[in-house]
């Protein structure tokens, strides 16, 4: 059984704004602290066959200049990467391209290494759409992430959407497969 409670008070979320060249945009970060090293965190984030045990299939080229593809949602293309510390890609979705930021810190001591997740999803708003959205308008799917990470992290465990929705009450599954 997953600590709810547990889970939802590990991550830092923020809403914010950042300009861009483009003008005004809005801006969610997630962080949560790891007790895995840096390399360790990287590796989970960047190869396509440890990707796909906690988020879903990606497809395309990992690296910077790459195109890829993550089956069924989002593409984008790598715009910078700093291995096993940084990278930045777009993030293509419903015609939409907005950004995302993933920044890795060691934290803890030499004996205990740890690091420091942090996410940021850049994107443009209209003010209508926030309006009625709220944060939801950047992307509801992080905090999800962020539990199929942590999960594999600590046990390896392979977590996919599909599993994520058949472990859900009936009503809710059905609220959601019906929508």
């Amino acid at each position: 059984m997953i600590d709810v409670t547990h889970r939802i008070s590990a991550v830092a979320r923020t809403v914010g704004a950042r300009t861009l060249e483009a003008g005004e945009a809005r801006v969610i970060t997630v962080a949560r602290s790891f007790p895995d090293p840096v390399e360790e965190v990287w590796e989970a984030c960047t190869t396509a066959e440890r990707i796909q045990r906690w988020l879903m299939p990606v497809s395309g080229e990992l690296r910077l200049g790459g195109r890829y593809q993550l089956e069924g949602n989002a593409g984008g293309v790598v715009e910078r990467c700093d291995p096993p510390r940084s990278f930045d890609a777009t993030w293509e979705y419903g015609g939409d391209v907005s950004w995302i930021e993933l920044r890795l810190e060691p934290e803890g001591d030499p004996d205990n290494p740890g690091t420091r997740f942090t996410l940021e999803h850049i994107a443009h708003v209209d003010d209508a759409r926030w309006t009625e959205f709220g944060p939801g308008a950047v992307g509801v799917g992080w905090d999800s992430m962020l539990l199929g990470l942590t999960m594999h992290l600590e046990s390896d465990m392979s977590i996919t959407p599909a599993d994520g929705l058949a472990s859900r009450p009936e009503a809710w599954r059905d609220s959601m497969t019906n929508s």
